[in-house]
C-alpha cells in the first residue's frame, strides 16, 4: 500500500482539512491548521506530502513523522508542527482502517469508557456569561471555561482586578459547586498582574487557570504555581514534547493543554501525555476546532490515564443544530450524555467525514484572522 494522492479543503469557519488517499482505496482525514495562518500551513502540507510522503507506505507512521520533523534541519514551531499534525492524523486514520481498529486500541488500549468534555462560555457582561453558563449546565455539561478579562494592560488599577473577580464570582454562584469551572487568562495578563488576579479569583474553587502567562514567559510559571492553590495550566501554544519537557522538569504546571493540531498530531500528543504522567500532571487537550481534530484528540484521551477531560466547541448536546458536526455523515457520531462522550469504537479516527459536504463548503471564501485589539492609548493589546 502506498500514499497516492491528497487534497486540502479550506472550509468555514476557519478550518483546513486534509484527505490522504492510498493505492488500496483507504482514505484518511486530518486537520492541519493554525487559525489565521491557513494559507501558510497549506503550503507547508504541500511541501511535506508532495515533497516526501507521496509513494510511501502509510503504515510506517513514526518513521515518516521523524523524517518530516527532522529531515528539514529547521524544525518545530506552529506552522511546521501543525502541518505535520494534520498529516499524522490522516495516517493514523488510514492505519486504523487498515487493521479494523480505533487508533486508541493500536496505541495500547482504552483506559476508560467515557470522558468528560468542557464547553467555553463567552460574552462581556458577567450576567450574560452567567446565563450562558446556566444554559450549558442545563444542556448537560459538567465543566465550563470562560475568559477572565478583555484587554488588560501591563499594570492595571484595582477596579480592573475587581471586575475580573466579579465575573468569576457571578458565574460560580450561578452554576453552583458541582460543576468544574476553568478560567482562561489567554496570555492577556502581564507577569506583574498575574499574581494579583490569581489571588483575587482563588476563592472560587477553580478547575484551573489557563495561560496565566504568555509562552514567552513560561520560566516564571513555577513561581506562580508555588504561590497558589489554583491548578495552573498552559500548553495550547506549545508545539512539541521538547517545549513541555521544560515545564514538567521545573514543576511549572499541574495541567497541560496540548493541541493535537499543533503538537505534531496523535504521535506526538501520545508521547507528551505519557511524559506528563510521569510527573503526575493532568492533561486536558485544547480543541476549539472541527470534528476531525476532536476525534484525533479523543483517540489519545482514551488511552491516556492522566487525561481528565477534553475541550470541544461543537455543541455536542445538539448535533442536528451544530454547525461543525455537519461535516460528518452522522452528526450524532459523538455520543454525548450527561457531560460525557462515549468511547468511539469505529476504525481509525472513528468518524466518517461527509466529503460531499466538505467539497460544497470549500467553495466558500475562508479568510479568518484573529481580532487585533488595542488599548485606549492606541497600543496593541493581547487577544
Amino acid at each position: 500500500m502506498r500514499v497516492t494522492d491528497y487534497e486540502l479543503f479550506a472550509v468555514p469557519p476557519r478550518w483546513l482539512l486534509l484527505k490522504l488517499e492510498t493505492s488500496d482505496g483507504l482514505v484518511g482525514w486530518g486537520e492541519p491548521i493554525v487559525q489565521g495562518r491557513l494559507q501558510t500551513v497549506k503550503a507547508a502540507v504541500d511541501e511535506l506530502v508532495g515533497g516526501y510522503l507521496l509513494g510511501k507506505d502509510p503504515l510506517a507512521i513514526d518513521r515518516h513523522w521523524r523524517t518530516m520533523y527532522q529531515g528539514g534541519y529547521y524544525r518545530g514551531g506552529p506552522i511546521l508542527m501543525s502541518a505535520l499534525a494534520g498529516i499524522d492524523h490522516a495516517l493514523w486514520d488510514i492505519k486504523g482502517k487498515h487493521y479494523g481498529a480505533p487508533v486508541h486500541e493500536l496505541l495500547g488500549s482504552h483506559v476508560r469508557d467515557k470522558v468528560l468534555v468542557h464547553q467555553w462560555v463567552g460574552g462581556e457582561d458577567r450576567e450574560e456569561i452567567a446565563k450562558e453558563a446556566i444554559d450549558r449546565r442545563n444542556q448537560g455539561y459538567k465543566a465550563i471555561k470562560l475568559n477572565a478579562t478583555v484587554e488588560f494592560r501591563a499594570l492595571e488599577p484595582p477596579d480592573a482586578v475587581e471586575r475580573a473577580r466579579r465575573r468569576v464570582a457571578t458565574v460560580r454562584d450561578a452554576i453552583g459547586d458541582e460543576l468544574y469551572l476553568g478560567v482562561d487568562f489567554h496570555g492577556r495578563v502581564s507577569r506583574p498582574m498575574t499574581r494579583r488576579l490569581v489571588e483575587a479569583i482563588e476563592p472560587y474553587d477553580l478547575m484551573f487557570v489557563d495561560q496565566p502567562l504568555l509562552p514567552e514567559h513560561s520560566e516564571f510559571l513555577s513561581t506562580l504555581t508555588a504561590q497558589t492553590t489554583v491548578p495552573i495550566a498552559t500548553g495550547e501554544r506549545f508545539y512539541s514534547r521538547y517545549d513541555f519537557k521544560r515545564l514538567l522538569a521545573d514543576g511549572a504546571v499541574t495541567v497541560i493543554q496540548p493541541d493535537v493540531t499543533h503538537v505534531g498530531g496523535i504521535t506526538e500528543l501520545r508521547k507528551i501525555a505519557t511524559m506528563a504522567e510521569a510527573f503526575d500532571v493532568t492533561m486536558i487537550p485544547h480543541c476549539p476546532l472541527s470534528p476531525v481534530a476532536f476525534a484525533a484528540n479523543l483517540q489519545v484521551v482514551f488511552c491516556s490515564h492522566n487525561a481528565l477531560m477534553q475541550e470541544q466547541d461543537l455543541s455536542l448536546h445538539d448535533p442536528d443544530e451544530s454547525v461543525g458536526l455537519q461535516y460528518l455523515e452522522d452528526p450524532s457520531t459523538f455520543e454525548f450524555d450527561d457531560g460525557y462522550v462515549r468511547r468511539p469504537t469505529e476504525p481509525g479516527l472513528g468518524i466518517d467525514v461527509d466529503e460531499e459536504y466538505v467539497r460544497k463548503q470549500s467553495r466558500a471564501d475562508v479568510g479568518w484572522y484573529n481580532p487585533v485589539w488595542h488599548h485606549e492609548d492606541g497600543g496593541i493589546a493581547e487577544w
